[in-house]
């Protein structure tokens, strides 16, 4: 009986997780692309320096916030999985467990914050969240439109650099 709950509780989780097709799992997705493009902006915003001692608070607590929330994340998968070693030694579980640590390595070891700049490799978990692969062939189409516009696009370039150049001097 207890095998079952647990059986029927992972196979929900896996759904929600792994199934971009549910409602849950779309929901799911929205949920970490969100949290995905906030960590990046608060990495970016944490590098300008100058900034209130309060603003720097906030993005700490929002990192750990999301931090916790991927770290979840990263258990959750391994538990769903038939094999956890194919997805923990998988190209996204790398990154997954990569854009992860950094936080929690600069909470223990003194001077390895510069890992923090790390966290910009949950952009790669976009890929996997919008299944990028899917569109191949557009994105065929495109790099084709973008060779058949090549000396347009030169001209405009080299007119762009040339304006910069200028306006530099000046």
């Amino acid at each position: 009986m207890k095998t079952d709950k647990r059986s029927y509780w992972r196979q929900k989780l896996h759904e929600i997780i792994a199934e971009a097709d549910t409602p849950m799992g779309k929901v799911f997705d929205v949920i970490l692309l969100i949290l995905i493009l906030l960590s990046v902006l608060f990495v970016m915003v944490e590098s300008v320096k100058g900034l209130p001692e309060k603003v720097y608070d906030v993005l700490y607590i929002g990192e750990w916030v999301i931090t916790i929330f991927f770290t979840f994340e990263y258990i959750a998968r391994i538990l769903t999985v038939k094999k956890p070693s194919t997805y923990i030694f998988s190209f996204y579980g790398i990154i997954d467990f990569l854009s992860t640590i950094p936080l929690y390595l600069s909470f223990i070891l003194v001077g390895s914050n510069v890992l923090i700049t790390v966290r910009a490799l949950r952009l790669l978990r976009v890929f996997r969240i919008l299944k990028i692969t899917r569109y191949i062939g557009e994105a065929n189409k495109l790099k084709k439109a973008l060779n058949d516009s090549r000396p347009k696009i030169l001209v405009f370039l080299f007119a762009v650099l040339i304006v910069a150049v200028i306006s530099g001097t000046l």
